[in-house]
């Protein structure tokens, strides 16, 4: 398995090399990064792949923290386990509730392909409407949060009108498999996975749900001490991101032995979540992302009302 993945990037190292030198020269940097990352999280298993930041930066110890979920990564980060992680648009919000001080240094674009709700092939469930008084199974404070919540409103219901069952991803996947719940609001590669073991159906995806996007965060102490190393750091992973395109099959290998799934899985998974560049957050981002803190505090899904602005970190945000 090891001399596979060494071929695979040799192969590689020509479109690697032209990355390190499209990149500007490195910053002054820390001793120490800890970076969280999710199964899902292509440009960070791909940067990690191939050891692109260890590469830039030698003298720095690089330390990979997998998580199953935003929600648990950003505990980690409020904590102090963690520096940098990347999230959907919720568990930010849930976490700035709950009185974490981190900020936001990066965004991407939705991928709305990538988020759905799944129901049985067999089910009766043909509409989000047919949701109603039924068992649905997501990760609590996650971008499936959001998903659900954007999909009900617009069928003219809320959560009050369906039975949410809060699980990890994998938990959900096993309740969902074994007829516990009637439907799963998941992301990918959860939703390709599914796809591939087969009897499953999408009953919607975020497509016209006007979702957020996705976001890197780190502490407020780290992100005002290590502000230009961040940045670069966010640079590598949006390179190493775009290899998924220059060099789609054998980054489809190496993301599948990293992620321990099929390849058949990755190359669905990546068809649902093209490449994208990671960028300062905008003002038109952030306003994008009040608004989604503003319908979860009306909805009763937070506790209190935020001010999302106060988390931006200014020395990335785009005016």
């Amino acid at each position: 398995m090891k001399s596979v993945v060494r071929q695979f990037i040799a192969l590689l190292l020509p479109g690697l090399l032209s990355v390190s030198a499209a990149l500007h020269a490195a910053p002054q940097a820390p001793e120490a990064i800890r970076i969280g990352y999710q199964k899902g999280s292509v440009s960070m298993v791909l940067a990690k792949t191939h050891r692109l930041l260890e590469q830039r930066y030698p003298s720095t110890q690089i330390r990979w923290v997998e998580f199953p979920a935003g929600p648990q990564m950003l505990e980690a980060l409020n904590v102090g386990s963690i520096d940098l992680g990347s999230t959907g648009d919720i568990p930010p919000l849930f976490a700035q509730a709950a009185g974490a001080d981190l900020l936001y240094v990066g965004a991407e674009p939705p991928k709305p392909k990538a988020e759905v709700i799944l129901v049985p092939g067999t089910s009766a469930i043909k509409t989000v409407a047919d949701l109603k008084g039924r068992k649905v199974a997501l990760q609590k404070g996650s971008s499936s949060h959001n998903l659900l919540l954007r999909a009900l409103q617009q069928a003219g219901l809320s959560f009050q009108d369906i039975q949410p069952v809060w699980l990890t991803p994998a938990d959900a996947r096993a309740a969902f498999q074994q007829g516990n719940v009637d439907a799963w609001a998941i992301w990918d590669p959860y939703y390709s996975a599914a796809l591939q073991q087969g009897n499953v159906r999408v009953l919607t995806d975020g497509s016209a749900l006007n979702l957020t996007g996705s976001f890197y965060l780190a502490t407020r102490s780290y992100a005002q001490a290590h502000g230009a190393f961040i940045q670069s750091v966010l640079d590598i992973f949006s390179q190493a991101d775009s290899l998924t395109q220059s060099q789609r099959a054998q980054s489809t290998t190496l993301l599948a032995q990293s992620m321990g799934l099929p390849e058949a899985v990755i190359a669905s998974y990546l068809d649902h979540r093209p490449p994208t560049h990671i960028a300062p957050v905008s003002q038109q981002t952030a306003q994008a992302q009040q608004r989604t803190a503003d319908l979860f505090y009306q909805n009763h899904l937070l506790p209190v009302k935020l001010d999302v602005a106060s988390h931006i970190w200014r020395g990335a945000t785009v005016q």
